[in-house]
This record gives C-alpha cells, sequence and structure tokens, in this order.
C-alpha cells in the first residue's frame, strides 16, 4: 500500500470517528452546545484565504460545462445536473456516487466499483470517492493527474477535480474501446507509446554502428601540435 492510500485510509478513518461523535451528540442534546455541528467552517484568513483564492482562480468554468454535459451523456439521466458554479459542481459529486458510475460506464466488462450506495455519512462518501480514485487509477489516469479525497469532499481544490475528469476523459477517447458517449472534441487525445522490441542480433549490430562513428585513437600522439605560445614568466 503506497503512502497516499495510507493517507486516504486515515482521512476516512477520521470522519468516521467524528461522525459517530456526531450521531452520539445528537442523541445527548444536553451535552451539545448550541449552534455546534460539522458544517461550522470559519472562514480563511491571511495567508491561508490568499492560497486558497490562488487555488480558486484556477477553476475553470467552462470546462465545468463540458464536464457536466459529458457525465450526464456517459451515465445517462439518472445522474441529473448541478446547479452552475463551484458549489452545484461539487454537491453534485461529494457523494463519489456520480463518479463511481461515470468510471463504471468506461468499463466495458467488469464494473471496478461493486458498489455504488449514497449515504449522508461523510466517511460513506469519502469511501465512495476513494473507490472512484482506485478505479480510475487502474484506468490509467495517472497520479500526477489525480485529485485527493479532500480536494473534492472539502471543496479545497475543485480544479483538481477538474483535472483528473478531463485526463479520464482524454484516456477515454485515447483507448477507443467504445465507451466514450460524448464529443471527441472535448477531449485532447493523448500520444500513444510506440515500444519496440529488438533482437539480440539488432542490438549487437547498433553497438558496432556506434563503435565506428565514434572513431579510433589507436596511435595518436600529441606530436606536431600546437598549442600557441609559451607562457613568458619575468
Amino acid at each position: 500500500m503506497t503512502g497516499d492510500q495510507h493517507l486516504e485510509l486515515w482521512i476516512v478513518f477520521t470522519y468516521f470517528v467524528v461522525d459517530y461523535c456526531v450521531l452520539f451528540l445528537d442523541c445527548q442534546p444536553h451535552l451539545k452546545s448550541p449552534g455546534v455541528g460539522m458544517a461550522n467552517k470559519g472562514p480563511s484568513y491571511g495567508m491561508s484565504r490568499q492560497v486558497q483564492d490562488k487555488i480558486d482562480s484556477k477553476y475553470d468554468p467552462e470546462l465545468e460545462q463540458i464536464l457536466v454535459e459529458w457525465i450526464s451523456r456517459q451515465c445517462g439521466s439518472g445522474v441529473g445536473k448541478p446547479e452552475a458554479g463551484k458549489i452545484g459542481f461539487q454537491t453534485w459529486l461529494k457523494d463519489g456516487c456520480v463518479l463511481s458510475e461515470l468510471i463504471n460506464s468506461l468499463f466495458a466488462g467488469e464494473k471496478p466499483v461493486k458498489k455504488i450506495q449514497s449515504s449522508p455519512m461523510a466517511f460513506k462518501q469519502m469511501e465512495q470517492i476513494s473507490q472512484f480514485l482506485n478505479a480510475a487509477e487502474k484506468y490509467g489516469v495517472t497520479k500526477t493527474d489525480m485529485f485527493q479525497t479532500v480536494d473534492l469532499w472539502e471543496g479545497k481544490d475543485l480544479a483538481a477535480v477538474q483535472r483528473t475528469l478531463s485526463a479520464l476523459g482524454s484516456l477515454a477517447i485515447t483507448k477507443d474501446e467504445g465507451t466514450y458517449n460524448g464529443d471527441p472534441n472535448w477531449f485532447f487525445k493523448k500520444a500513444m507509446e510506440n515500444k519496440r522490441d529488438f533482437t539480440d542480433d539488432q542490438l549487437k549490430a547498433g553497438k558496432n554502428v556506434i563503435g565506428l562513428q565514434m572513431g579510433s585513437n589507436k596511435g595518436a600522439s600529441q606530436e606536431g601540435m600546437s598549442y600557441g605560445r609559451a607562457r613568458q614568466i619575468l
């Protein structure tokens, strides 16, 4: 298991504990402070606000429209469509169910996400997102193009979510397995690896050619070579 997967499991476990603490407090109202809940998240100030603003500025509203249209076509009318804007986009994808439907639709055979079930519990939603991420990596999305669960669930970096979905769309077009359902101009086609296999004889012949191109220095000397006037020391 990689370090990123350990981190994902730790985040999901943390939210699992928080969810059950909230449920416990809901059953014990006398222990709960008025106005306190998980949804209460204070505003960001100072440097953290500047960093978040910079991240938010990378979000592409036009790409959002393309992604929404593609996912709707790919998954069918059952997934619906979100309200326009970042908040609507995040809310639409936040529980991981739409994402799981999307990645399953790209596999012609056995579906990678076995169970898709909506839940109000935070850890369940994050677990569903993690299943999508694992399946997307299996499909071929690189780690550098992959968002983290909190990027979507907490809305920390929705531009990263867009990047992952764009990479997924590009892969679907490139693979051309008949599962992509959308405009082929929405995503660019990735360059395919042109792998070549050489025999041992071909590799040996190639080494000989390189040796001849480099030439030989047998019998060479510095006799007769001039390097300019000798330095005079006064």
